[in-house]
């Protein structure tokens, strides 16, 4: 009889022969602890990272996320040059970023967005390369088109087990959905979870799977669920933006697509965020039932749900704490991936489903260009986030916006910076009156049929300018300091540095 040796030296397949291990290597190989590291310097010295390599984050606490800027310090400590960070967004809060750009540990940038201190030294020129702004989608394409890799994946998690499985809605810390950090957690060489917490294995639902994860290190906190809801998020109670949602409620409940099984998506900003509110009463009346909610999910998509006027809420990102703690109890509040949510080389984003969607805008020029990037000085203090994704695939994509904010006109001739481009945008609804794009007749028909009063967006310009003046061109200088990538990868505008 051949011995297993010489049956498998005779297939001579050229293949790899099995060679005998030890169980106890092999059990000391996998050991259930293995992923656990004592320290988070452990840990960034585990993951392999070098001089040169890219570092991302995720944002899902918003203003209190406490991990890049934990991490970061470490980073910096242990002497590592030359990274690329590339958080899914950044704000006010990591402002300590500074420093390390002047330290060259921070080389280069890919993010939603820029706000506070951070925002103004990168207009004013402190980093050598300018910083990639992206889509939520588009973050995902640069991902799976190879142009953004990312080597290690540093994840802020309320909860996970000691295996690697973690949610977003189990624990103290609470932030909801962690849509964007998936991403992440799938394209990125090494993931390191940070967690405040251990559950028992395994922990479910999963988010974010054991088969990701290579590295866990335990911190104090990860976040602070409290500033989840502020800032851009925040529920409004100005007088001004409830007007603002009043009226493009209005323009929605006459624009022929509020019919049964309708789809919505609201974003950031206080009337953008309101107009669920003023949507309410109208779908009680007409007896009319939403298929879905997408995108950021907040706390009046929450109740509307769960009187079920909303059927399914899908869920990029929480914007409070009601949402968050939402995602536990429900099963139909339903947790996406960025790829899922809008990708537009996915092979199906959600935003593809939306009907309306209803956006903010620092401006919006003549040709129905939008910025929420840069504000009137030239200055970044915003964030590209799902905007032009959402306008591109949406029915009707409605911009909600104040004629003017205080001496600063937000209707214009020419925006600063194009984020969204107007081929895209249908509607603009003011507290000064509605406008349609020329390139939707049917919208002019159905509302001017329905009774609302339309202007044309060059009629709500000249309104504008009458209250502030026309305002001042801003000089820059020849340096850019960010570039602004549509959601298909493609630059569609370049921001430059405003002279001193």
């Amino acid at each position: 009889m051949t011995t297993r040796e010489q049956r498998v030296a005779k297939f001579n397949a050229n293949r790899p022969v099995y060679q005998a291990v030890p169980k106890a290597e092999s059990l000391a190989r996998t050991a259930k602890d293995r992923k656990i590291c004592e320290s988070l310097e452990e840990a960034i010295r585990r993951s392999g990272l070098k001089d040169g390599m890219t570092v991302s984050f995720h944002h899902a606490f918003r203003a209190g996320d406490f991990v890049v800027n934990m991490v970061m310090n470490k980073i910096a400590e242990m002497g590592f040059k030359n990274l690329t960070l590339a958080s899914s967004s950044l704000i006010d809060s990591h402002y300590p970023i500074i420093e390390h750009i002047k330290n060259g540990v921070v080389t280069k940038i890919y993010s939603s967005g820029l706000r506070g201190q951070l925002a103004d030294e990168i207009s004013k020129g402190i980093l050598n390369e300018p910083v990639n702004i992206h889509s939520h989608g588009g973050r995902v394409h640069l991902v799976k088109s190879g142009e953004l890799k990312i080597d290690v994946a540093f994840l802020g998690v309320p909860m996970c087990d000691k295996f690697g499985n973690a949610n977003g809605f189990s624990g103290k810390s609470k932030c909801g959905s962690l849509g964007y950090a998936r991403v992440d957690a799938e394209y990125a060489d090494k993931v390191v979870l940070l967690t405040e917490e251990f559950g028992e294995y395994p922990l479910n639902p999963i988010s974010i799977g054991q088969d990701q994860v290579d590295l866990i290190v335990q911190v104090n906190e990860v976040g602070d669920p409290k500033k989840i809801g502020g800032g851009a998020t925040r529920m409004t109670t100005n007088p001004r933006e409830l007007l603002i949602a009043r009226k493009c409620a209005e323009v929605i409940f006459n624009s022929g697509y509020f019919k049964d099984g309708f789809s919505l998506q609201t974003g950031s900003g206080g009337a953008a965020l309101a107009v669920t509110r003023f949507l309410e009463e109208k779908m009680r009346r007409e007896n009319i039932t939403a298929s879905f909610a997408l995108g950021g999910i907040t706390s009046s998509m929450v109740a509307l749900h769960e009187a079920g006027l909303i059927k399914k809420l899908i869920d990029v990102q929480s914007f409070d704490k009601d949402a968050a703690e939402s995602l536990a109890r429900n099963p139909n509040h339903i947790e996406v991936s960025a790829n899922q949510y809008a990708n537009f080389s996915s092979k199906g984003a959600s935003v593809e489903r939306l009907d309306v969607v209803i956006l903010s805008a620092l401006e919006i020029d003549t040709k129905f260009n939008v910025n929420v990037l840069t504000g009137s000085d030239g200055v970044i203090r915003g964030a590209s986030g799902g905007h032009c994704d959402t306008a591109a695939s949406a029915q009707v994509a409605i911009i909600v916006a104040p004629l003017v904010r205080g001496r600063i006109p937000t209707v214009v001739e020419n925006v600063i910076t194009c984020v969204t481009p107007g081929e895209n945008i249908d509607i603009l609804v003011t507290d000064h009156g509605v406008a349609v794009n020329p390139k939707r007749p049917d919208l002019i028909e159905t509302l001017t049929n329905a009774g609302i009063a339309l202007f044309t967006i060059e009629q709500l310009c000249e309104r504008a300018y009458s209250i502030t003046g026309k305002p001042k061109d801003i000089e820059f200088t020849d340096k850019p300091v960010a570039v602004v990538r549509y959601r298909d990868g493609t630059v569609i505008d370049t921001v430059y540095q405003v002279k001193a």
